[in-house]
Order: structure tokens, then C-alpha cells, then sequence
């Protein structure tokens, strides 16, 4: 019993100081990434503008300012207290949290049309953008269904695909460490890599921790009750 009790204090622990970890880093990349696109100068854009793509800087924008607020939205939503407590406000966030990623997983695509960071990026934008549309009409679809347990699992996806924003920048300040040591290296295929890597990462650890935190349980808890409720012969 001891060490059981032990153990699950130790998961607990763990837990919050993951969530702590995924919070503190979405805000701080969101306080980076969204304030130069509140400023209406161009000039401020952390990536590259087009010049003769009038709309760039705005689209870029318009993804910037709903992306970070779901950034910073998302670690909420994963907090069982925070759900089980506060269940209204628990929604409002949810639809706050799906129309943001609507409009900024729109915007990207448009920005990802005139990027000039090269064709691979460009499709790992595409492919991100795409996805993250996708995950958010599933984890909206199966709510409307009463399925919480399909929702909880497409929402992990979505915010897998929203935290993306944040390991993108991780990978891209690792590669720029590392490119002294390798001359050759461009600051493209740094930026290419990083992205791919931070769509293809976020995706395995999302999928690792589904099968982990919430299909095995819930597997477990299915055969103990078939143990202790076994099927009447007919």
C-alpha cells in the first residue's frame, strides 16, 4: 500500500511538474512570438516579409495573436481540477481555444503560400496547418457527441500541434548553437529541420502519451471490470 501510494504521489508530481514546464513555456513563447505583429510595422516580423505580397505581414498576424492566445489557453484545459471545478468556464475556454486555432491555422496557410524560407518549410507549414484544422474539427465533432474520452485524445493532438510554435524555436536556438561547429550549416536548413522536427516530435510524444494516460488505463480498468463482472453464459 505504501509503495503504491508512494508511487502515484510520484506520478502526481511528475505531472504538475510537466504541465509546469509545457505552461511557463507556451507563455514565454507566446510573450516573444505575438508582440512584434501588435505593433503594425512589418519592419518588427520575425520571419521574413515579402514585399511584394501586400498581405503577408497581415496574415502572419492574424496567425500570430489567436496562435499564441491558444498557446496559453491550452495548459488550462488539460487541468482535471480545473475541469471537474470550474466546468463553464472549462467550455467557454474550449471555444475560445478552437476558434482561435481555426483562424490562425487559416492565416498560416496563406502565409505559408509566400514564405521565403524555402519549399520544404513551406510544406511542413502546410502539412502542420492542415492537421491542426483537422484535430480541432474532430476534437469539436466528438464533444457535440458526448465521446469525452475521444475528445480529451484529439484535443492532446491539437495541442501537441499548437505547442509546436514553441519546440520549433527550441530546435532552432539548439541548431543555431550548434552551427559553429559545422560551417556548412545555412540558417534555411536549420529552420527547415526545425520545423519538421518540431511537427514529426510533437506528434510521437502526443501519441506516446494517448496510449500511456489514457488508453491503457482505461484498458486496465475495462479487464478488471470483466474480472469482477464476468459475462453470463447464455
Amino acid at each position: 500500500m505504501v509503495t503504491k501510494t508512494l508511487s502515484r504521489t510520484a506520478r502526481r508530481r511528475w505531472w504538475w511538474a510537466l504541465w509546469g514546464l509545457l505552461a511557463v513555456s507556451a507563455v514565454a513563447i507566446a510573450g516573444y512570438a505575438v508582440p512584434p505583429y501588435l505593433t503594425g510595422n512589418s519592419a518588427d516580423s520575425n520571419v521574413p516579409i515579402d514585399p511584394d505580397v501586400a498581405l503577408h505581414y497581415l496574415s502572419l498576424a492574424v496567425h500570430a495573436v489567436p496562435g499564441g492566445l491558444a498557446m496559453i489557453i491550452g495548459p488550462l484545459q488539460f487541468v482535471p481540477r480545473f475541469r471537474a471545478r470550474y466546468p463553464k468556464w472549462h467550455r467557454v475556454a474550449g471555444r475560445v481555444y478552437l476558434i482561435s486555432v481555426i483562424i490562425a491555422s487559416g492565416a498560416s496557410l496563406y502565409a505559408a503560400t509566400f514564405t521565403l524560407s524555402g519549399f520544404a518549410i513551406q510544406v511542413g507549414f502546410y502539412v502542420l496547418a492542415v492537421a491542426w484544422l483537422f484535430t480541432a474539427a474532430k476534437a469539436y465533432r466528438t464533444i457535440r457527441r458526448g465521446e469525452v474520452a475521444l475528445h480529451r485524445i484529439w484535443m492532446i493532438r491539437n495541442y501537441a500541434l499548437t505547442f509546436a510554435a514553441v519546440t520549433l524555436r527550441i530546435y532552432l536556438l539548439i541548431g543555431l548553437q550548434l552551427k559553429p561547429s559545422f560551417p556548412g550549416l545555412e540558417f534555411d536548413e536549420i529552420y527547415t529541420a526545425s520545423g519538421w522536427a518540431s511537427i514529426l516530435v510533437n506528434v510521437l510524444v502526443a501519441e506516446y502519451f494517448i496510449i500511456q494516460r489514457t488508453l491503457t488505463p482505461l484498458a486496465r480498468r475495462r479487464r478488471e471490470s470483466t474480472k469482477e463482472n464476468p459475462p453470463v453464459p447464455v
